[in-house]
C-alpha cells in the first residue's frame, strides 16, 4: 500500500469520522428545540431515496455542487482557501444565457459546445484573477474571492435589470429564454439532465490530472512546500494561475448546466447557495475529486429531504443549513485535534521509550 493510498484512507476515515459525530450533535439539537432525531432522520432517507422521484431529485440538487465545489478543492492543492464558487457560477450561468440567446442560426451541437466553452472561460477568468492578485500583488485570496462574488451578483442584477432582460420577465427580472430546443437534454427514462454525467467525467478528470501528471505531482510540491518549488525550477506563477483557472472555469460551468439544463435563463434563481455549500463539500470530501461525487450526492440528499422534513415535522428552511453547519464546525475541529492525539501519542511513545 503506497503512502498516498494510505493518506486518502486515513482521510475517508476522518471524514467518516466527522459525520458520525455531526448527526449526534444534530441529533443533540433537534432534542433541544423540541423535535423527535429519529422521526427527521426517517424523512431525511424517505425525502432523499425513499422512491424514485426522492433519488432522482436528490442527483439533480448535486448536481452543481459537482462543478462548483471545484473552485475550492483545486487551489486547496496549492494550500490556498478560495470561496470565489459562488461568483463564478453566476458569471458562466449569465455568460451562457447570452451566448445562448445569440447563437440562434447553428445547430444543437454547436450550440452547446458554444455555451460551454463561454463559461468555461468566464468562470475560469473571473476565479484567474483571485490568483493574480494572490501571487502577484499579496492579497488574501479568501477576501478576493468573497467580494468577487458579491461584484458578479451585482453585475447579474444590473444586467438582467437592463442590458440582457427579457421584458416579459415582469415580477422575476430575467434574461431571454434561450429556446427549450437549446436545453440539454434528459437522460432516457429519467428527469435527470446529462449535465449530472457532464459533472461526474470531470471529476473523473481531474482525479488523473491531479494524481497521475507532472502537473498535478507540481501542484502537490507548490502546496506543500514554495521553497522547495522554487529550488526545483517549478514556475509557481503559471501554475498557480492555471489552477485558478481551471477552477473558475469547472465552476462556471455549473451555472451553464443550471441555465441550459434547469432554468433556460439567468436570474437571482442562480443565487441559492450553492457556490458555498461546494466549499463544505470540498473540505468534506479533503479536496479529493473522486469523493466529491459521493459527498455531493450526500449534500443532495439533505436538500432533497428539506421540504419533507419541513412539512412532517413542522421545522424551519434552516433546518439543514444548522445541519451543514454542523459538518463543517466538526471537520474544522477534527484536524487540529488529530493533529493534537497525534503528537501527544508520539511524545507519549517516546517518553516510555526503554533506555539502549
Amino acid at each position: 500500500m503506497t503512502i498516498q493510498t494510505q493518506s486518502e484512507l486515513k482521510s475517508f476515515a476522518n471524514t467518516v469520522v466527522a459525520l458520525v459525530f455531526s448527526l449526534l450533535l444534530f441529533g443533540l439539537f433537534l432534542l433541544l428545540i423540541g423535535a423527535n432525531p429519529l422521526d427527521v432522520f426517517s424523512y431525511m432517507i424517505e425525502g432523499s431515496v425513499g422512491s424514485s422521484f426522492s433519488l432522482q431529485n436528490t442527483i439533480l440538487m448535486a448536481g452543481p455542487l459537482l462543478f462548483v465545489s471545484f473552485c475550492t478543492a483545486l487551489p486547496a492543492k496549492l494550500g490556498m482557501g478560495v470561496i470565489g464558487g459562488e461568483g463564478a457560477l453566476v458569471i458562466g450561468g449569465l455568460v451562457t444565457a447570452a451566448v445562448g440567446v445569440v447563437l440562434t442560426e447553428v445547430s444543437y451541437g454547436w450550440t452547446m459546445i458554444g455555451m460551454f466553452l463561454s463559461a468555461f472561460v468566464a468562470g475560469g477568468i473571473w476565479i484567474s484573477i483571485i490568483g493574480y492578485l494572490k501571487h502577484y500583488k499579496g492579497a488574501n485570496e479568501t477576501i478576493v474571492g468573497l467580494l468577487l462574488n458579491y461584484i458578479a451578483i451585482a453585475l447579474m442584477n444590473h444586467l438582467v435589470e437592463g442590458t440582457l432582460r427579457d421584458p416579459d420577465s415582469l415580477n422575476k427580472p430575467s434574461t431571454y429564454h434561450i429556446g427549450t430546443d437549446k436545453m440539454i437534454a434528459m437522460i432516457p427514462g429519467t428527469d435527470i439532465h446529462y449535465g449530472i454525467i457532464l459533472g461526474i467525467v470531470i471529476c473523473l478528470l481531474m482525479y488523473f490530472l491531479y494524481h497521475f501528471t507532472t502537473f498535478g505531482f507540481s501542484v502537490r510540491i507548490i502546496g506543500g512546500n514554495k521553497k522547495a518549488a522554487k529550488l526545483a525550477g517549478l514556475s509557481i506563477g503559471k501554475i498557480t494561475l492555471l489552477t485558478f483557472f481551471l477552477a473558475g472555469g469547472i465552476s462556471g460551468l455549473a451555472g451553464m448546466v443550471e441555465v441550459a439544463a434547469v432554468h433556460g435563463r439567468a436570474n437571482l434563481s442562480l443565487v441559492v447557495g450553492y457556490g458555498y455549500t461546494g466549499i463544505l463539500v470540498s473540505f468534506l470530501a479533503r479536496h479529493n475529486p473522486l469523493v466529491i461525487i459521493p459527498v455531493t450526492l450526500l449534500f443532495g440528499a439533505l436538500n432533497a429531504s428539506n421540504g419533507l422534513i419541513q412539512r412532517r415535522c413542522e421545522l424551519p428552511d434552516a433546518t439543514m443549513v444548522v445541519l451543514q453547519g454542523i459538518i463543517f464546525v466538526t471537520i474544522i475541529a477534527l484536524e487540529p485535534l488529530t493533529a493534537t492525539l497525534k503528537s501527544w501519542k508520539t511524545k507519549t511513545a517516546s517518553a516510555f521509550k526503554p533506555w539502549n
